[in-house]
């Protein structure tokens, strides 16, 4: 027989017993499918926020199994209820959801929720568990500001991975921590891809080969123009990992990301994201209106990449490819500086190469199953080898346009030694091919251009490809 003197633990479930607040995101999961519900959800917000979380989870299929849970959480749940301990979900989540993570764990004697009348959090929640169990007849595990006055009211207060108000409670009242406060500065910024922003530096390519590294004022504007660029990239970011948390909690990777893995919540990086492209947006208004265009072309572009392209067998990395070839077209812009076919031409091959191994990599956990299908793309394991070889080819394509160019009209007119040129062909050569094989040995990251950054043989490359580049416009042999 189960031990009357044993206080009922009762369990928070949005941020405490998953890594998510589930109204946000099953709310962000039929906009998706549906943009136009927006408008349905402001209706039912006015007609109050437990109206808000019945409607949307009536609207919503999302299959208990499938929310974040907290491992650690659960484990020291499932420890508890072998002692005995009568177990309660204490939630403002509505009843279908409620009802299905308690269903689909197993561990629950009892379930609180809130209803069409009740949104069942902060004070309300209190008063429900302190009317049923009386004040202090009860333990509480919990996670955020809504929560202090039920810790206030409990026997004891289980604090799990606080918000800041929640963490500062805990501090001063010595509550148990089950698990660390959520990110701060550092999970910020890797969630809007700072190390991400190198990749921008192709804004500075068009002044490079047009040898106006010394003008100081398009210097500036270049300048400005990477920070903008970088901002509105980053915006991007966040909403690719809002749109695609599913898919990224099943990749062995992906599910260490910031809003994949809970650090940060759905409010936050919608926040970020617009204060991101309002960030970039502003700059871009001060350069010239070229630019803009190009930017704003590349947010339509890179949205439409993570909403639907990114989706579409090969149409994906002909996106990606064109989307790096973009940065070069904005920082021409920015520069108001002409713009090279033949800078063009190569850029798509390189970049559809560097794109292309992007797929392979991801393709290679598939790589025992040709039935399989890669989760979010339109990529089956079988064409595994197919994807190797396009993307060789494209490395060959872009050290071909790269020779032509070498040999053309407009080389010998720049650069007073063209020869000089020469050895980038065989450079670029090496640096995509050893990517491939790299990639063909399982020893390639899922982003080829993060790994040109950090590798140092293809820094060495890039360093020997620049002084030839300044030697060939500068040394007369």
């Amino acid at each position: 027989m189960p031990d009357l003197n044993i206080k009922p633990l009762c369990v928070d479930l949005d941020g405490t017993l998953v890594a998510t607040d589930t109204l946000w995101e099953s709310l962000l999961g039929i906009i998706l499918r549906n943009p136009l519900m927006v408008f349905a959800a402001l209706g039912w917000l006015l007609r109050g926020r437990a109206v808000l979380k019945t409607e949307v989870a009536a609207r919503s299929d999302r299959d208990p199994a499938t929310w974040p849970y907290r491992r650690e959480v659960l484990n020291f749940l499932k420890e508890e209820k072998r002692t005995g301990r009568p177990m309660v979900l204490a939630t403002g989540a509505p009843k279908k959801i409620a009802h299905g993570v308690a269903g689909h764990l197993g561990i629950f004697d009892a379930v609180l929720h809130s209803s069409d009348a009740i949104n069942l959090t902060a004070s309300r929640k209190r008063d429900v568990l302190v009317d049923q169990y009386g004040a202090g007849g009860f333990d509480y595990l919990g996670d955020s500001r809504d929560d202090i006055v039920v810790f206030e009211a409990a026997n004891e207060a289980i604090v799990a991975a606080p918000d800041r108000a929640a963490s500062r409670w805990q501090r001063v009242h010595g509550a148990r921590l089950l698990l660390k406060p959520k990110g701060g500065i550092r999970t910020v910024l890797k969630a809007i891809r700072v190390h991400q922003w190198l990749k921008n530096s192709l804004l500075a390519v068009p002044l490079v080969l047009n040898h106006e590294i010394f003008n100081i004022a398009m210097v500036v504007t270049v300048m400005a123009a990477f920070v903008s660029f970088s901002f509105a990239a980053s915006f991007v970011y966040v909403l690719n990992d809002l749109a695609d948390l599913d898919n990224d909690r099943r990749h062995i990777r992906k599910k260490k990301r910031p809003f994949a893995s809970g650090q940060l919540s759905i409010p936050a990086g919608l926040a970020m994201g617009s204060a991101l492209l309002i960030v970039s947006l502003g700059i871009a208004l001060f350069l010239p209106p070229l630019f803009l265009g190009v930017l704003l072309l590349y947010i339509v572009t890179t949205t439409a990449y993570s909403f639907f392209l990114k989706r579409k067998l090969l149409v994906d990395v002909f996106a990606l490819a064109g989307l790096f070839t973009l940065r070069i077209i904005a920082g021409a812009a920015a520069a108001s500086v002409e713009l090279s076919f033949w800078l063009l031409a190569f850029s798509i091959f390189f970049f559809l190469s560097l794109a292309l191994v992007k797929r392979y990599v991801e393709l290679q956990e598939l790589a025992g199953d040709e039935g399989s299908k890669q989760l979010g793309r339109g990529y089956y394991a079988v064409d595994f080898e197919m994807i190797g070889q396009a993307g060789i080819s494209s490395a060959f394509g872009a050290a071909l346009v790269l020779a032509l160019y070498v040999h053309s009209d407009e080389v010998s007119e720049m650069y007073a030694s063209p020869a000089l040129l020469w050895p980038l062909c065989p450079l670029i050569l090496y640096m995509l091919l050893r990517i491939w094989m790299l990639a063909r040995r399982g020893q390639m990251e899922d982003d080829p251009v993060v790994f040109i950054i950090s590798d140092w043989r293809s820094q060495l490359v890039t360093v020997v490809g620049a002084a030839l580049v300044l030697a060939g416009a500068m040394v007369t042999v």
